[in-house]
């Protein structure tokens, strides 16, 4: 009979408890919808940029990538229901990526109060330059230049000016969070500044013979913040044709290139035939990974190892 009524017991405090903590749960799931609404809805291209809006924007910028993981900015084509997400964004942050050319226009069509800031405005851009060694009468070697590089996002100097930009837009559109956005534009710079203090520092001793082999002319900025030469086989997409690749082929053999650097964005069949001829191994450098300031760590150390 005792035990009986302990049980009653038991059981009416134990719904009232139920009840409390399935109320707890349906407030703190409310308040994380509220929270994702409340945010800023922002649109980047490719996702380096996003890693930027989010060191600024924290947590008060929810942030989708239009170029997704595997994709080629430069043929790519947005989904229908990104281009639906659209409307729904405030900002759209461009850095003169080549779809963008086809694409922006129809996105401020289809999402008319969605602010298009073009985060690479305050950048001279260089020309896209392709180091197919075809000799002259002389026996020097001539470069191919073909349109601007659009790759401004690997070099920390040049993301400096991005931010700028970035924290122009947040504040713009969210002009509440002004003083967030601009703490977290402090932090970044001071992160951007870290990072490129030690990059520095790793290239600083290599001297004006350091050139490497980039499939794709990715790196040039890179290359240039730090003292370096990209030694680039493609342009505008296109592939050396055999003649080419072997006169590519006898230079780097006599400069002493042992690694072909390819991305995972592009085939790669034909720098494997680079690389086995030269006696060197294929390297990835990804421009496109969401881990920015990682992924130059990475790739830096990699071209350091090449360059010994």
């Amino acid at each position: 009979m005792d035990r009986n009524r302990g049980g009653r017991r038991l059981q009416g405090v134990g719904r009232p408890l139920l009840l409390v903590l399935f109320l707890a749960s349906l407030l703190s799931q409310a308040a994380v919808h509220a929270e994702s609404r409340d945010r800023l809805r922002v649109f980047v291209s490719i996702p380096p940029q996003k890693y930027f809006v989010e060191r600024i924007g924290r947590k008060n910028v929810r942030v989708s990538v239009m170029v997704r993981p595997g994709a080629n900015p430069a043929t790519y084509e947005p989904s229908p229901s990104q281009m639906a997400s659209l409307s729904r964004a405030r900002v759209y942050f461009a850095t003169g990526v080549p779809f963008e050319k086809t694409w922006l226009s129809r996105f401020a069509k289809t999402a008319p109060r969605l602010r298009i800031v073009h985060t690479d405005r305050d950048i001279k851009k260089l020309p896209m330059r392709s180091h197919r060694h075809e000799a002259d009468r002389d026996g020097k070697s001539a470069r191919r230049e073909s349109a601007f590089d659009p790759h401004v996002w690997l070099s920390p100097p040049l993301v400096l000016l991005q931010a700028r930009v970035v924290l122009e837009g947040l504040t713009s559109a969210d002009p509440a969070r002004s003083a967030i956005y601009e703490q977290g534009y402090r932090e970044f710079v001071r992160e951007i500044v870290d990072l490129d203090l030690e990059l520095r520092r790793l290239f600083r001793d290599r001297g004006r013979a350091a050139r490497f082999i980039s499939f794709h002319p990715a790196w040039g900025y890179f290359a240039r913040a730090y003292g370096l030469e990209q030694v680039a086989v493609e342009l505008e997409g296109k592939e050396p044709k055999p003649a080419e690749l072997a006169k590519l082929i006898r230079y780097a053999r006599k400069a002493g290139m042992r690694a072909v650097f390819v991305q995972p964005q592009f085939p790669r069949r034909s720098a494997e035939v680079l690389a086995r001829e030269i006696g060197g191994k294929i390297m990835t450098a990804d421009p496109l990974a969401a881990d920015w300031a990682a992924n130059l760590r990475e790739v830096a150390r990699k071209l350091s190892d090449a360059l010994r």
